[in-house]
Order: C-alpha cells, then structure tokens, then sequence
C-alpha cells in the first residue's frame, strides 16, 4: 500500500430505509495528507489500499481521536464531536483521484473544490450523477424520494409541516459550506461543488452551477454553468450566461472582464475583455477583428480570439455582424 493518499476525509450522513447513501458532510477534509497521517490511521480503520468506504463507530472514532491527537489536532476534535453522532458516520479514502463510484466519494469530491482544495477541472468527476441519487431536500434533511409521501402524512398527524426545498441530485452549497469573504443573496442558486473565490458577490439572478466558480473578487448577476471558471474583479450581469461545450469542456474568463446583460460566452477569454450586452458569443461566430482605430484587419472564428486579452465583442448596429475592437486603452 502507498503511503500517500489522494485525499481522506471524515464524515456523518444520512442513508434511506435499505441503507444506501443519499449524502455525506465532510467538514474537514485533507487533500494529501501526510505519510505520518496515514500511518497512524491505517490499523485502526483497517485500510489496506485503493478507494475505501468505511464506516466507523463510537469505539474507532475514539480511537482515532487519539492517535490524531498530536499530529492532526482539528482532526482529532472532529472525530471526538463525530463519536457523539446519532447518524451514520464514515471514512472516505482515496488513494487515487479516479472517477468517483459511491456517493461518500461524490460528496468528498464536490466538498473539496468547495473548499477551495482544487479548482473545477483538477478533480475527476467522470459520470457524477450516474453515481449521486435523486434525492428530496427538506427541512429534515436528506430524504430518499421514494419515502418523502409517508414521512409527509407522519409530519402531519404530528401537527407539523415536512417542506420540501428542491428534488436534485445536489444540495446547495451552504448547506455544507459557507467559504469566507464571499456574499450570497440567494442560496438556493449555488450548488454544492461550486468554487466560489474570496470577495466573490453572487447577488440575487447569480448563479454557480458544480465545477465551477470564481477564482476570487467578482460580481456575479448570471449564469455560471459547469465547467466555467471566472477570473478575478471581473462581471457577470444580470441574464448572462457562461456555458462548456464538447469543444471546451473548461471556460476560463480572466480577469477584469465584464459580460454585459442577456449576453452569452462560450469561449474561454483573457484579461479585460468586455462583451456588449445581448450578445450570444460561440466558438464558430464569424468576428470581424478591428484595430484600435476601427480600421477592418480580417474576419475569424471567435475561438481563434480565445484567451486574448483586451478585446471589446459587439455586434456592429447598422450591418448586425459581430466584431472584436482591440482597445488596449
């Protein structure tokens, strides 16, 4: 068995009537923990290699408290709170960063680029919703979908309501972490696995779909699909959209951009690019390239101006063509 493993994390979550997994909190988890780490952790958990689930109880929560106590101390106080837990407990041990094949694997891997351990695209999230239930979100927590229309009718002959948040595969992202300097009006519109970068502002039509995010200062009023990684001080207002594509799985956006109202980007852009208000921008839109003093230099596809930097994309009022002004001021 290595002695260094991908990443470990400890965790409390909650399974269905037939004890399959719907979710897991993680709320310290280690990218690369240290030789010395696995060391003291393998024996009493058992581990012997590769990708592991393994639950745990009050006994080897203590156990590995103690043996965490010196070298990992918030670790060694999470399983001492975790060893007081009603709800089912767990380990999840990756030794390498393979596609996930469980949901505490799915759950440690979106945990980890929210907690801004790895960035959208550094993480192996091959087939994640084959791997994640559908699950209800309520105000009791995770429920099995299939078990939502008893518990409501038991809610009720106790007098009480069971509301019902959203049905999705994935939870919001606060519900599991609350990244520091950063402003969410609206929760329920940034998914859990969203990496959000400090003094991130995401007002009220923003949102951050899983896998993507902000790299740091930026005000979001649109759409940040999978796959899209914004760049600090930069804009999204409101109605934009930033969507991959086969062609570009991962969209970058530099920094000090600005993406105007109702526009959309589908192209990976470099530094203090702006991009006109309405504007729908696909790799394969024919742009005509202007210099400085708006004289016509020659027309390309917009992938071909992917990832320079002070461009200007708007669409000419008079003859409705889409052109790309170079305005190094």
């Amino acid at each position: 068995m290595s002695q260094s493993l991908f990443s470990i994390a400890f965790g409390v979550g909650t399974r269905n009537r037939t004890e399959q997994w719907l979710e897991v909190f993680f709320p310290k988890p280690l990218l690369h923990p240290s030789a010395v780490f696995v060391e003291r952790i393998k024996t009493i958990l058992g581990y012997n290699g590769g990708n592991q689930i393994i639950d745990f109880d009050f006994a080897m929560a203590s156990d590995l408290a103690h043996a965490l106590k010196y070298i990992a101390p918030e670790q060694s106080a999470l399983l001492v709170r975790l060893a007081e837990s009603h709800k089912p407990t767990v380990a999840c041990v990756l030794e390498h960063d393979s596609q996930p094949t469980s949901v505490p694997e799915a759950y440690l891997k979106l945990q980890l680029i929210s907690h801004r351990l790895c960035k959208p695209h550094e993480i192996n999230l091959t087939d994640l919703f084959k791997v994640l239930p559908n699950v209800a979100w309520t105000n009791r927590g995770a429920i099995d979908i299939n078990e939502v229309a008893e518990l409501q009718l038991e809610e009720r002959i106790k007098g009480r309501m069971l509301e019902v948040f959203s049905v999705d595969k994935l939870p919001k992202l606060t519900d599991y972490v609350v990244p520091k300097g950063i402003h969410i009006a609206d929760a329920a519109r940034v998914r859990l696995g969203a990496y959000v970068g400090k003094g991130t502002v995401v007002l009220h039509e923003g949102s951050i779909n899983f896998n993507a995010g902000t790299q740091g200062a930026s005000t979001i009023d649109g759409c940040i699909a999978s796959g899209v990684l914004i760049g600090i001080d930069s804009t999204l207002q409101g109605g934009c959209s930033m969507a991959s594509t086969a062609q570009h799985p991962l969209i970058s956006v530099g920094h000090h951009c600005v993406i105007n109202s109702h526009a959309g980007v589908g192209i990976s852009l470099g530094n203090r690019n702006i991009v006109e208000a309405g504007l729908w921008l696909t790799g394969d839109t024919q742009v005509s390239v202007l210099d400085s003093n708006k004289t016509f230099l020659k027309t390309v596809t917009a992938n071909e101006l992917a990832l320079q930097d002070d461009l200007f994309f708007y669409r000419n009022p008079e003859t409705g063509a889409v052109e790309c002004l170079i305005n190094k001021a």
